[in-house]
């Protein structure tokens, strides 16, 4: 489905064409794989060993992430969710100790927990993992997501692992158009594999 050529008019056409995909897909039928996905997450080994995991809220009937935050907090590790700071138009990471903190935002963003609240630091994302959010990812870890760029921009420097959570009808068999300072995936998990990018196993 998706095109193989690199513009920035292929990319909205794509967002477009997923958006209206997940809009549409049955709620039975969504929630069926998304408990599946998080059922293949588990054999993560990297999810498995991470101590924090960097999540975000779903968005767009984006995969539900909630039953796994419930489960990062149920294996007490640590979980730290997005924040975009307006002013410095930068995406940081708070850490949130329990679901009581957890205050949505716009665009599967969080707030900070509370108001003396201190971001996360590249120290601390060393053993970490990070789920990044797409509508459609491709076979190499590339996706295109809602076109804002800070996912991206954090991801340039995060040295963590970056996995995709994706049901596989929104995996192109196509490569997808991206750019330079586009950065993929390393890990995507379907309802039926996970696929180290580029390699299967």
């Amino acid at each position: 489905m998706a095109s193989s050529q690199g513009t920035d008019a292929s990319k909205a056409s794509l967002r477009q064409t997923y958006l209206s995909l997940c809009e549409h897909m049955p709620k039975d039928f969504s929630g069926r794989i998304d408990g599946q996905v998080r059922t293949m997450l588990r054999m993560l080994d990297s999810y498995r060993n991470a101590p924090l995991v960097l999540c975000y809220l779903p968005v767009h009937e984006e995969i539900d992430t909630k039953p796994i935050i419930d489960d990062v907090f149920a294996a007490g590790k640590r979980l730290a969710l997005p924040f975009l700071d307006t002013t410095a138009a930068k995406l940081s990471f708070y850490e949130i100790e329990s679901p009581e903190q957890i205050t949505r935002g716009a665009r599967g963003l969080s707030k900070p927990p509370t108001p003396d609240a201190v971001p996360l630091d590249e120290w601390d994302f060393l053993d970490s993992v990070c789920f990044v959010p797409g509508l459609v990812f491709d076979g190499e870890g590339h996706r295109v997501g809602y076109g804002a760029g800070y996912y991206d921009e954090f991801l340039a420097y995060y040295p963590g692992e970056k996995i995709g959570l994706v049901r596989s009808v929104q995996v192109s068999s196509n490569p997808l158009p991206h750019d330079d300072h586009d950065i993929p995936v390393d890990v995507l998990v379907t309802e039926g594999s996970i696929w180290r990018c580029r390699a299967l196993f």
